[in-house]
């Protein structure tokens, strides 16, 4: 079964004086989006960065509460947090990392020690993080509270 999603920006002026706006196809999202912001402080505009980040904490948490789930565990709540970190150079910008962080609250099922391991076969079972992987390093954390 073959899906997609798709998203569109509607940009107006240079890059560096111009804006656009995100909008998901699905309606789920309009984001603003600026270069200097991008950059810079937020100042509660998005950016290419903050997107990936999104995808990559929500894939996660589907794969992770699948892994779980197949090992005979559940988990009552699951945070997840995704730093995506670039850098600027005379060259341009270059996203290097994607680092996550989970946090599993009412694990049941699976001893707490195995924990990190269960993680991480869930990160190499991630999408988002399989397509990643190719020009980023990817990070994880995880611990039980």
């Amino acid at each position: 079964m073959e899906f997609s999603r798709q998203v569109s920006i509607n940009w107006t002026g240079s890059v560096m004086e111009g804006s656009g706006m995100v909008a998901a196809g699905s309606g789920a999202f309009s984001l603003p989006v600026t270069f200097p912001r991008r950059i810079g402080e937020p100042e509660g505009m998005t950016s290419p960065e903050e997107l990936m980040a999104a995808a990559h904490a929500a894939c996660f948490a589907m794969a992770l509460n699948a892994t779980v789930g197949r090992r005979g565990g559940s988990i009552t709540k699951t945070r997840i947090t995704c730093k995506v970190t670039a850098e600027k150079g005379e060259s341009g910008i270059k996203i290097g990392t994607s680092a996550l962080s989970v946090v599993a609250e009412g694990l049941v099922g699976i001893d707490p020690a195995d924990f990190p391991e269960v993680a991480k076969a869930a990160e190499q079972a991630c999408p988002v993080s399989n397509a990643y992987r190719g020009s980023l390093k990817v990070t994880l954390e995880a611990t039980v509270k």
